[in-house]
């Protein structure tokens, strides 16, 4: 049996193309009428992979949707995913927004990193399309849309979010620090945060600072040391990092950085008692433990994570796994997925899907409990346009596996802190 290789090439025609039979299209026909989303995330570029995950994870969830009728209450209208590609730059959230508006989309979603979704979401306003964030964390891009809205200055809020904020991201990150600092009998004092210089990561360290110094904790930031995004070299800002005597550090990365990190934290063979991560990508895509490999064991990070306890989930993750060549059904694909099954629930209630602003009455509405990610209740939207039931989950890898460690109702093992020593 010939056995076929998932490349760059092949998962953008197969994703982006419509389908054929033997390598010749399908004969042309009446088709359905279908209700279009713009899919928007960095498919290619340093945020490549969890770009691909989360395309994926969207794709998989509209197919399921359309396998099961479509959106019934609507005559079983299918929907048809537009994708686009920001290529791992910002200002192409914008760009690619307006091409896809400019296809006929009725709803984006979108777009990973915060600086796209921040330009996607001028774009969402300015031509009344509505948009759910399916990733991205920085507070002020619902924050802002809500408070000119309150204002006058807009009429209404047509972006949403279903996914954790910076602040909230920070606020977890200590309870979990703390929480599993003492289930450990374990009491790091100095902590050193180590992050991105850019929309996410700086916005990351603010929530993370804001929620020590409110929680005012037993532990304390001895040093915050940021870099520039993509970086070249992080031997200053290790050496650094080391010379602060941590206990712990705390990295938010993107992956591009952390490729740089753990190496040379290992290099410079700094002494510690663990990485615990604030929230970030980078420590747990399979692309990243495939070259990283030792350097991530062990290392702890606070980020959504699917809820493997819910069968559901792990069936999904299996045609997940099957579908991406052995990946794991992970934080992007998974919220993804959900925010596909978010929007189908959302224009099953809306009076009408040709009014934008029926669909966003709609999205206010929403009382969602469908979802596979691990959440603090049903997804729902507060005055910000956030979902304060969007949470994360302490994961860890051990033996070359990202697992959920914490909190305990949702650990599928016991975490290991402090780190064995070398």
């Amino acid at each position: 049996m010939t056995k076929h290789r998932l490349t760059r090439r092949t998962f953008l025609k197969a994703t982006a193309a419509g389908a054929t039979v033997a390598g010749f299209p399908l004969p042309l026909r009446a088709q359905p009428k279908t209700f279009k989303i713009g899919v928007i995330h960095p498919v290619t570029g340093a945020l490549a992979e969890p770009g691909q995950a989360c395309r994926l994870g969207a794709q998989m969830a509209a197919d399921a949707i359309n396998a099961a009728g479509g959106i019934t209450s609507k005559g079983g209208i299918k929907l048809e995913l537009i994708v686009g590609d920001t290529q791992t730059k910002p200002e192409n959230g914008r760009v690619e927004a307006e091409r896809v508006v400019n296809r006929g989309t009725r709803m984006l979603m979108g777009s990973f990193d915060s600086g796209s979704t921040n330009a996607m979401a001028s774009l969402a306003q300015q031509r009344r399309v509505p948009l759910l964030i399916d990733i991205a964390a920085a507070d002020p891009i619902t924050a802002n849309v809500a408070q000119s809205v309150k204002k006058g200055q807009q009429k209404v809020q047509y972006v949403y979010r279903n996914f954790p904020t910076g602040s909230s991201f920070g606020r977890k990150a200590v309870q979990y620090f703390n929480e599993i600092f003492k289930e450990a009998n374990a009491s790091p004092k100095r902590v050193v945060l180590m992050y991105c210089n850019d929309l996410f990561g700086q916005n990351q360290a603010r929530g993370f600072q804001a929620a020590h110094k409110a929680a005012n904790p037993s532990w304390e930031i001895v040093e915050a040391i940021p870099w520039p995004e993509p970086p070249s070299d992080l031997s200053t800002e290790v050496s650094k990092a080391k010379a602060a005597k941590p206990d712990v550090i705390a990295p938010i990365t993107r992956p591009a950085s952390a490729l740089l990190l753990f190496p040379e934290i290992r290099k410079q063979r700094v002494e510690m008692m663990g990485i615990v991560g604030p929230g970030s990508p980078g420590l747990y895509e399979a692309g990243q433990l495939a070259a990283l490999k030792e350097d991530l064991e062990y290392v702890l990070t606070s980020v959504p994570w699917a809820n493997f306890k819910n069968p559901k989930t792990n069936a999904v993750a299996e045609e997940y796994r099957k579908r991406s060549g052995g990946k794991t059904f992970d934080t992007n694909s998974g919220y993804s997925y959900d925010g596909m099954f978010v929007i189908a629930d959302i224009l099953e209630r809306a009076a009408s899907l040709e009014d934008p602003d029926a669909i966003v009455d709609a999205m206010k509405a929403t009382n969602f409990s469908g979802g596979l990610m691990q959440y603090a209740g049903p997804v729902v939207f507060n005055e910000l346009g956030d979902n304060p039931n969007a949470i994360p989950t302490m994961i860890q890898i051990l033996s070359q596996k990202p697992v959920a460690v914490w909190p305990r109702e949702a650990a599928l093992q016991k975490f290991v802190f402090p780190r064995p020593k070398a």
